[in-house]
């Protein structure tokens, strides 16, 4: 019988059995392009192609052609692009490459008659990933969830809610953002971001993220991917309930009080307040508990006007 194993692929060691050098801190920055899927089959290719050539482009219009030279692995996914990089550059990539970035995705929709237009989500990440420099370098958990945070729920809403002029819609793990953000390396003040529960439909995949977008349009302070994130947490009438991907749902409740404000629950932990019976301004939009983010309630005149 043959059981020569000598051309076997060697396993590498198991993890948990012995202390190993961890890889190099890489930055991952990945790209999808909005309905890619539904875009007739013949313009596949042609988007494939473009959308590394308008990373490259807009890079090397950001001051960072070196990044893009230097990058230590990249692969195309067919609707996008991922790149490992430096990750003492993330700062300049969040700005001012990702503004840059829409401003070439600007031109490129303006002045490419019967192209589809391309509109793009990022996602930007830090992590241990090793560099082999072959097809398979740069995979590890790092990597994984700079995808997933790709396509998660804040990333793909916020960017399908916008108008057509928001061509980028950035979405930072809370590792980036710490590192990057909030320690004032950036040249973009934290204001700019908004903090949302990243999920994945389908996935076990659950983490805080920040949301930037460099061109904002649309009525983003009433945007209801915003989660919990725009909470202190669920309030008395707000019952999550676990599903079997670990999501928790809300369940929608409604109270009544008689001669009184009508307390009504979304699904996302916002309030809308219709009061019919008791003097003084209407309150309309978005309850948002945290400073940090947008919020959608204003209120004009005297509140008390009217009451004994």
């Amino acid at each position: 019988m043959y059981d020569d194993h000598s051309e076997l692929p060697r396993a590498s060691a198991r993890p948990y059995t012995r202390s190993r050098l961890l890889p190099p801190y890489r930055g991952v920055i990945a790209v999808d392009a909005k309905d890619f899927t539904g875009l007739p089959a013949i313009e596949h290719e042609v988007v494939s192609r473009a959308v590394p050539e308008l990373l490259r482009l807009s890079l090397d219009r950001a001051g960072l052609a070196a990044l893009w030279e230097d990058r230590k692995f990249s692969a195309t996914t067919g609707d996008g692009y991922v790149i490992g990089c430096d990750p003492s550059l993330l700062p300049f990539v969040i700005h001012p490459w990702l503004y840059t970035l829409q401003e070439v995705l600007t031109e490129y929709n303006v002045h490419s008659l019967g192209a589809a237009p391309i509109r793009l989500r990022v996602s930007l990440h830090v992590g241990p990933l090793p560099d082999t420099g072959d097809e398979f370098g740069g995979n590890g958990t790092a990597r994984n969830d700079t995808h997933r945070l790709l396509d998660s729920r804040p990333a793909k809403a916020v960017l399908a809610g916008s108008r057509s002029i928001t061509q980028v819609v950035a979405v930072l793990s809370e590792r980036c953002y710490q590192d990057a953000v909030a320690s004032g390396y950036t040249g973009r003040h934290p204001d700019h971001f908004i903090e949302v529960p990243a999920t994945v439909d389908g996935k076990r995949f659950a983490q805080q993220a920040w949301i930037y977008v460099p061109q904002p349009s649309g009525p983003l302070e009433d945007r209801h991917v915003l989660g919990e994130a725009a909470d202190e947490g669920p309030g008395p009438d707000v019952h999550p309930q676990a599903r079997p991907d670990g999501v928790r749902d809300v369940v929608r409740t409604t109270n009544r009080a008689p001669r009184g404000n009508i307390n009504t629950g979304t699904v996302h932990g916002g309030q809308s307040v219709a009061n019919h019976h008791v003097a003084g301004d209407q309150v309309g939009g978005n309850k948002a508990g945290k400073v940090r983010g947008y919020q959608g309630d204003r209120v004009h005149g005297d509140k008390n006007q009217g009451r004994s």
